[in-house]
């Protein structure tokens, strides 16, 4: 999330519970959320474990708000979709529970990058050096013929320490448009 598409995260959730960021974050269980992520909760045992003192909230209107949250990052369905015409192979390395299926079905993202890499389906989080890893394996790349675009400087470095390229996403298309341009050849090799 936010490198392809908004994170609801850090406004949209504590917003539905009238709370700032850091009350949420303070409210909820520690280790609930990187759970889910991993696939090691349900939705529904997530849903129940999402505050430490297990309080109820309307379940249905969270998860719908946060449904309604996702969209594009500005200028970024554009540049995925210039790169897959140019034949660059892309994949998903994502940090998310069984919702970016929430994704898919609103925005599509799969029309131009496959979910290939998902937590929730992988068991492992970034910046684990062993998603990086199972990722160069999986894809028959050596990991540096990989190239990670992640918003969170931590992941990059992780990827970096296993031997990929990484690119830190500012926010900015335009600005991963040129750093993008200094690093990959203008046709792009078969695979």
């Amino acid at each position: 999330m936010d490198t392809l598409v908004r994170d609801p995260f850090r406004d949209v959730m504590p917003g539905f519970f009238g709370l700032t960021l850091e009350q949420m974050l303070a409210l909820k269980h520690p280790d609930a959320w990187g759970r889910f992520e991993r696939g090691e909760l349900d939705e529904q045992h997530f849903l129940e474990s999402f505050f430490a003192d297990g309080r109820s909230f309307d379940q249905a209107g969270f998860c719908q708000a946060i449904r309604d949250a996702y969209q594009w990052l500005e200028g970024m369905e554009q540049l995925v979709h210039r790169l897959a015409q140019r034949g660059y192979p892309m994949h998903v390395l994502s940090n998310y529970p069984v919702w970016y299926r929430w994704i898919e079905q609103r925005l599509g993202v799969s029309r131009y990058v496959p979910w290939t890499f998902v937590s929730c389906h992988l068991g492992l989080r970034k910046p684990d050096p062993a998603i990086f890893q199972r990722v160069a394996r999986e894809l028959a790349r050596s990991p540096e013929e990989c190239l990670l675009i992640d918003d969170r400087a931590r992941n990059c470095e992780a990827a970096r320490a296993v031997g990929m390229r990484a690119i830190q996403f500012q926010g900015s298309a335009e600005r991963l448009h040129r750093e993008l341009s200094v690093l990959l050849p203008e046709q792009q090799a078969s695979t």
